[in-house]
């Protein structure tokens, strides 16, 4: 028999309802277009409900100070979510870099997941990505994420936002990793582009704009062939980082 919640901490239930609800409308994985949203609700109605058991929920009344917590709660679970498909989306970012030097920049694909256009190379990145995260139960590390946040800013307290240093160097980190994940290709496409304006120069009768782009095709695939092992290492190492923001920020938000 399942318990009924004591109509006096109703309202924090709703609480909890709205931050993991929030959540789930920008993290990874669960904001999924292909996930049917009633979906999204059934689940994100039954967590709510498993951690309104699990959590000290205190007793709120239902005046004006609830509206700011409500608007408190849908803040903390938009900029969760955000802070973490932010990070990801450096691995995106990464391959329009890489797709830029292929020539396939204009080859842009619709991204079933989220709707929109996103790269080739960016978007077998991504794949690869949420592939290794769901088989290391990162679905589960963001979901720890999202209770953790409930220990360090309680349901009756108002968030201290100090300052927006994190959320800078979050986004300025996000470009800086995009670059690393891309410089392994982009480098031996520059050194390609070099080695075609020799050959130009030495050799006028070789057309290489009709050489070049299928060579750096070449060469671009045969790099990625050998940087895949690698690149789930950088994956793990970018993971890793999304849950250190993701309890930065929730510490952040805490005062601490």
């Amino acid at each position: 028999m399942f318990e009924l919640i004591d109509i006096n901490r109703f309202p924090a239930f709703i609480l909890i309802l709205v931050r993991v609800i929030s959540f789930f409308a920008t993290v990874p994985i669960f904001s999924y277009r292909n996930i049917p949203t009633q979906l999204k609700i059934g689940i994100g109605v039954f967590i709510a409900w498993i951690m309104f058991y699990t959590l000290d929920v205190p007793e709120l009344a239902f005046d004006g100070m609830y509206i700011l917590l409500i608007m408190k709660e849908a803040v903390i679970g938009l900029l969760l979510g955000l802070i973490a498909y932010l990070i990801l989306s450096a691995i995106q970012i990464a391959g329009g870099f890489i797709d830029f030097q292929m020539g396939f920049a204009i080859a842009n694909v619709v991204d079933p997941q989220t709707g929109a256009q996103s790269p080739l190379i960016g978007q077998y990145f991504y794949t690869i990505a949420i592939l290794f995260l769901l088989s290391v139960d990162g679905h589960h590390l963001l979901l720890n994420g999202l209770m953790y946040s409930f220990e360090e800013l309680p349901l009756d307290q108002l968030f201290q936002f100090n300052s927006l240093d994190l959320i800078l160097q979050t986004f300025s980190q996000m470009f800086l990793m995009a670059f690393q994940l891309a410089l392994p290709i982009v480098g031996c496409l520059f050194l390609v582009d070099v080695a075609l304006g020799i050959i130009a120069r030495t050799v006028p009768q070789l057309n290489v704009f009709v050489v070049g782009l299928p060579l750096k095709i070449f060469v671009s695939f045969a790099v990625l062939f050998m940087f895949v092992t690698f690149y789930m290492m950088i994956v793990q190492q970018l993971f890793q980082y999304t849950l250190e923001t993701m309890q930065s920020l929730i510490q952040m938000f805490g005062g601490a």
